[in-house]
């Protein structure tokens, strides 16, 4: 085995991984990551100690985190096996509410793009010569490569 060669190649590997590593995509998403974690953290909070304890309270005071379907004990270890459907309708309503706030981000986005359309194109200054096939101004009435007369 040559050692410079394989020296060579972790080299390349290396510079080929911090390429990709440091794309705009890459971090872009690592920050979106990050942020969505952090915003998750905000939501499940204000799910659980916000929303939930009136809506307990309207639902006859029930608060859903407890809501637990027993199905007995396991027979190997004793322990209770529960059904923990009050966490899930919590996870429901925090999923809800983080759908509804993406969607009004980017709804919010997409409105700010239609706020700045990109200019129309410019008009066409030149046309193609029907006997050459060579571009000529629009207002030329004989073709300056062959000659031919246009309309």
């Amino acid at each position: 085995m040559d050692i410079k060669g394989q020296g060579a190649k972790g080299i390349s590997f290396i510079k080929e991984f911090r390429a990709f590593a440091m794309r705009g995509n890459v971090v872009d998403l690592a920050v979106g990551i990050v942020i969505g974690g952090a915003f998750g953290k905000i939501v499940t909070s204000m799910v659980s100690d916000v929303l939930m304890p009136p809506i307990g309270a309207l639902v006859g005071g029930a608060d859903f985190s407890d809501l637990v379907l027993s199905l007995g004990a396991n027979p190997l270890t004793q322990k209770a096996i529960e059904v923990r459907y009050g966490a899930f309708i919590n996870t429901l309503i925090d999923f809800t509410i983080v759908a509804f706030a993406i969607f009004l981000v980017v709804k919010a986005m997409n409105r700010m793009k239609q706020a700045d359309p990109l200019p129309p194109p410019a008009a066409p200054t030149t046309k193609k010569c029907p006997e050459c096939l060579m571009e000529i101004p629009l207002e030329a009435k004989r073709c300056g490569h062959c000659t031919s007369a246009v309309s």
